[in-house]
């Protein structure tokens, strides 16, 4: 007889398809940002969407397909280069969250992701804004 298994974040919320389209309305919104958008050096934000979606993926407990072809996320590692103010930490999650609006999740899951996200913008707040 084996355990039940407890069903994560990542498969109540919807699974794959669900963070495909939380990251694929969350850079529709940097795109249209052109402050926002400076931070992002690539021309195309395909690859910005990829690594975010799985970066989420595995947070949630989805597949670990991140750390396997790109280690451990070291998050505020990873974005010292970039100058992340109050401002634009703001700003980016004021896209985060309207991509989040589009999901339809569940009161408590709405506000676990949304929380996290918070946490996740001042966590990467590197520089005092000008």
């Amino acid at each position: 007889m084996t355990e039940p298994t407890e069903q994560t974040y990542y498969d109540r919320v919807g699974g794959h398809e669900t963070f495909v389209k939380l990251v694929h309305e969350f850079y529709q919104g940097v795109a249209g940002d052109p402050e926002l958008r400076a931070l992002y050096p690539e021309e195309d934000l395909g690859p910005a969407e990829e690594r975010l979606r799985m970066f989420l993926e595995q947070y949630w407990g989805g597949p670990r397909t991140y750390q396997e072809l790109r280690g451990h996320p070291r998050l505020r590692m990873r974005h010292l280069p970039f100058k992340v103010t109050p401002t634009q930490a703001q700003r980016w999650l004021r896209h985060m969250n309207a991509a989040i609006d589009t999901l339809g999740l569940s009161p408590m899951d709405d506000e676990m992701m949304r929380s996290y996200m918070t946490r996740a913008a001042h966590f990467m707040i590197n520089a005092e804004d000008d």
